[in-house]
């Protein structure tokens, strides 16, 4: 006869009280902001359409439910017996894979700012810990106990405002330090370490995404890495899995899309506005990315909204 493991029972019954956690404070499906800026609740009834967006740093917990991230061509999958980090800005597609109006999908997303994981670092004297290969900017890692109840008393405390601004900012430090000294935590040192290859990448990105209507000059970003052309191509595709090019390109058509959907605009004119010099190509590679074409993606989201 099988016999659960009262580690595996004291996981799900901590996944069961984040989940009913979550759906209390979540009247609704979206990401519900909190009296913590940097949590968000998330609640999803059923599976719709990939969502496209350029994902912040951030640990994603999920007590209910399953969703994929893609990164390129890669699937990343998680549910309540893991969590995604993401550790730099990724343009990526996202959609939930497991949910019901009975069981909705139920997640808590904690964005922080790298540097926040380097103070802890020095602290907690992990540095010597961040030796390696370059390693991809978004990983899965397995969800243990400690981290579901800090999830719980951090989810708790949205709802306290008097305790909140004292306490959360030390439940987050340590959900923080349970990813840098899980498993995959390395790929989140490499990027928090200031000098480091990863690190380097990161400043090219958020030099990419800052500019990303502008032409791309491998050599102005060399230079900002101080790498060779060479070597910042190859470290760039190791940690974000595409090239400069590609992760221009991307948050090129995430941008025209956001704009295409919050204003009256022309394609057009969306297309020379992000950097495009050909409204064709910009048609063409936006159909590739989102499905349809400009014109008729927006009418099908704007239908979902209303």
């Amino acid at each position: 006869m099988y016999t659960t493991h009262p580690a595996e029972t004291v996981l799900t019954a901590y996944q069961a009280e984040l989940a009913r956690l979550i759906e209390q404070h979540t009247p609704g499906n979206g990401a519900h902001a909190t009296s913590i800026p940097s949590l968000f609740l998330l609640r999803s009834s059923d599976i719709a359409y990939p969502s496209f967006s350029v994902h912040e740093p951030g640990i994603c917990i999920i007590a209910q439910g399953a969703k994929v991230i893609i990164l390129g061509e890669e699937r990343y999958t998680y549910g309540p017996s893991s969590y995604l980090v993401v550790s730099l800005d990724l343009p990526v597609a996202a959609q939930v894979t497991e949910a019901s109006e009975e069981t909705p999908y139920l997640c808590i997303r904690i964005n922080f700012d790298p540097d926040e994981a380097l103070d802890l670092m020095t602290e907690a004297d992990l540095a010597g810990l961040s030796k390696g290969e370059s390693r991809r900017g978004i990983f899965v890692d397995p969800t243990s106990p400690d981290m579901l109840d800090a999830a719980i008393r951090l989810v708790k405390l949205s709802a306290q405002p008097e305790d909140a601004p004292v306490l959360a900012p030390l439940v987050i430090r340590e959900i923080l330090y349970r990813v840098l000294r899980g498993a995959q935590g390395h790929a989140l040192r490499q990027i928090a370490t200031g000098g480091s290859t990863a690190n380097r990448i990161a400043r090219v990105v958020h030099r990419i995404k800052a500019d990303y209507a502008q032409p791309l000059r491998i050599d102005e970003l060399a230079a900002i890495a101080h790498m060779a052309p060479s070597s910042l191509l190859r470290h760039f595709k190791e940690i974000t899995a595409m090239s400069p090019l590609q992760y221009q390109k991307q948050i090129r058509l995430q941008e025209a899309r956001r704009i295409l959907l919050s204003e009256s605009a022309d394609a057009a004119d969306v297309a020379y506005q992000v950097g495009y010099e050909s409204p064709s190509q910009f048609s063409r590679e936006y159909a590739r990315r989102f499905g349809l074409p400009p014109i008729s993606d927006i009418k099908r989201l704007k239908g979902e909204l209303g």
